[in-house]
């Protein structure tokens, strides 16, 4: 273990092995028990209290809506009506909730020309050469953090909110929530709020389902947590390329990551974004899905008149609970862009 003074560095892309070596962290050594196995599905722990205190708040408002699937994303046993009674995203792509009072889920942005540049499954240990681009062009983003990385890479997830991106939450553990019992899913964002709290001092207020994976029971849940159901309009896929060794196969999927930014170039070009905006799905996973970002960015940047974090494109000058942290609207995000705390 490193010194509890460990500051992540600046290194290269080339130097992941030593941004990825696990390093102690006062606050989350002193608080793991608090928290759920890291990487493992959550559940409410024994004895806590406020979870279960907040979980009673929320529990009479979910709907009875059957579990569905397996945490791996086995659906080929679910009966499931074709009217999408539950408005379940990953039958029927829905994203308008049938059940009564629920927000609708944020797919789109209603600003023209700009795009919302969000990156899932961070924080990533050895992002640092990324986020020093970013940094370079003073380009905010969005991050839909991982609960148990929060924990695992603290100093990480302090670097993005330092750096005035905006953090939302992408579960405990990353499994289906369609799949999870009404606790557990409950447990899958609540630890994950608690961690990012914990390490960031701010409470996120938006959250993007793994695989979408969301439907009106999962809503509810999240709703009642605070949490706005975000979701995308284009995907990059870029996760799907294995980067510890490139075969044939990951080749091609290279190949298919790059058509899918050009298909959104082109789009752009085009002026199917002339009415409205788009979000972009894009993950903060591995050397190869950071370094795509990198080489699209100015493409991006050439295409958008904006490119902001999802906060700024709705206007939304209170991203998270914490007042005292702010963002531009829209109109002020031009040319530059300062978080306040």
């Amino acid at each position: 273990m490193t010194s509890p003074d460990r500051r992540p560095n600046s290194s290269p892309f080339a130097d992941l092995f030593s941004e990825c070596i696990p390093y102690y962290y006062e606050s989350v050594n002193l608080r793991l028990s608090s928290f759920p196995a890291i990487w493992s599905p959550a559940t409410i722990l024994p004895g806590d209290v406020n979870a279960e205190n907040k979980w009673e708040s929320i529990e009479p408002f979910v709907p009875d809506i059957t579990i569905k699937g397996t945490p791996s994303g086995d659906i080929s046993h679910v009966s499931y009506a074709p009217d999408d009674r539950d408005c379940w995203w990953t039958f029927s792509k829905c994203n308008i909730p049938k059940l009564h009072g629920l927000p609708d889920d944020i797919a789109e942005i209603p600003e023209p020309h700009t795009l919302v540049y969000s990156f899932d499954d961070g924080p990533n240990c050895s992002h640092n050469a990324f986020y020093d681009y970013l940094s370079s062009q003073n380009q905010k983003a969005t991050m839909f953090y991982i609960g148990s990385n929060v924990l695992d890479w603290p100093l990480e997830a302090r670097r993005a909110v330092s750096d005035g991106h905006e953090i939302c939450v992408h579960t405990w553990s990353h499994r289906y929530m369609t799949s999870f019992t009404n606790r557990d899913a409950f447990a899958e964002l609540y630890y994950s709020m608690q961690a990012i709290k914990l390490v960031t001092d701010v409470t996120p207020t938006c959250w993007r389902p793994p695989f979408g994976d969301v439907d009106d029971r999962i809503r509810a849940i999240a709703d009642g947590l605070g949490l706005r159901t975000v979701l995308w309009k284009y995907d990059t896929n870029d996760w799907r390329v294995e980067t510890s060794e490139i075969s044939d196969a990951d080749a091609l999927v290279m190949g298919a990551v790059d058509a899918n930014y050009e298909t959104l170039l082109q789009e752009a070009e085009q002026g199917t974004f002339s009415q409205a905006g788009a979000i972009l799905l894009a993950h903060e996973l591995n050397n190869f899905t950071m370094t795509e970002a990198i080489k699209y960015h100015q493409r991006l940047k050439s295409a958008f008149r904006h490119i902001v974090p999802l906060a700024v494109a709705l206007n939304k000058t209170q991203p998270y609970i914490e007042e005292e942290v702010t963002m531009p609207n829209f109109m002020e995000c031009t040319t530059q862009f300062q978080v306040t705390i």
